[in-house]
């Protein structure tokens, strides 16, 4: 039979059918391994920070140099220059932070205020997704761009942070 002659309700039978995808049962194994990892380091980095000491001998609270307790040298910068680096004071803050002593944490340095209070999010957004299976409230394909802006900005507020620090003596 020519097709003009056929019947609609004869080629709906014919006409291939798309069925739903789902990610296979692999790929959602993979993605909650992922995103319970993320969550354990930074389980891990936060347990460090709370495992240093951010005070000196007469308890009054550190600016920087806590990461020395580590093994690490002193920073090199300040060694060199006798001006604090970016990063100088970040192990500090998220010591002084997970004890609670939030101003201290801030005037060590507020920028590591800020990223001890991204990753404790980040923590617990990577936990309530590893039980969903998948990144909650990230639209699909937008992963990448929502990281770069964060890392972006992170960025942009440390390098202004040294630039008041370095200006102000």
């Amino acid at each position: 039979m020519p097709p003009e002659q056929h019947d609609i309700g004869d080629m709906e039978d014919d006409l291939p059918v798309a069925k739903p995808v789902r990610p296979a049962r692999r790929t959602k194994l993979f993605v909650r391994a992922t995103l319970v990892a993320v969550a354990l380091a930074l389980a891990g980095v936060f347990a460090v920070a709370f495992w240093l000491n951010p005070y000196d001998a007469d308890g009054q609270p550190r600016t920087m140099a806590t990461h020395t307790q580590l093994g690490m040298p002193p920073c090199n910068f300040v060694v060199m220059t006798g001006k604090p680096c970016p990063a100088c004071g970040m192990t500090t803050s998220f010591a002084l932070l997970v004890r609670g002593d939030v101003s201290a944490s801030l005037r060590a340095n507020w920028v590591g205020t800020t990223i001890a209070l991204i990753w404790a999010t980040l923590m617990l957004w990577a936990l309530a997704s590893a039980v969903r299976a998948r990144p909650l409230f990230i639209p699909r394909g937008r992963g990448e761009l929502i990281t770069t802006v964060i890392v972006g900005t992170v960025l942009v507020l440390m390098l202004t942070r040294w630039g008041i620090v370095l200006i102000s003596g």
